[in-house]
């Protein structure tokens, strides 16, 4: 898995596998990680003990990490945007250069196929 930040790597897990968890993993979840509460803060809120909180997050860590290393969507997510940021750099060099016409015009296509791409992912 790529390294990051604990917390950022749980949501950044969370935002591709959410929707293969229980509402109530993805709800303590969301409102630890993301939202930065306590566990007596959303056990408060979700009505449940503060022990039920701690379960239901160390399960669905434990399952969004099994999803990750079986599917690898966020690695491939953050090779992906790392090279189209790596061409748009490219670009920017070159857009910076004495060029033909068809080259900028090659370059700003190049550039717009790279946004496409960015947008898709």
């Amino acid at each position: 898995m790529i390294l990051m930040n604990k917390d950022f790597g749980i949501s950044m897990l969370l935002d591709f596998y959410k929707d293969l968890l229980t509402d109530k993993q993805i709800d303590a979840l969301d409102l630890y990680y993301n939202q930065d509460l306590s566990l007596s803060e959303i056990a408060e809120h979700l009505h449940i003990t503060r022990q039920g909180v701690r379960d239901n997050i160390k399960r669905g860590e434990k399952q969004l990490t099994e999803y990750e290393e079986s599917l690898n969507l966020v690695e491939r997510f953050s090779d992906i945007m790392a090279l189209c940021g790596h061409i748009t750099a490219n670009i920017d060099k070159l857009e910076n250069m004495s060029l033909s016409d068809d080259a900028i015009e090659c370059i700003n296509a190049i550039a717009y196929g790279i946004s496409k791409i960015e947008n898709l992912v």
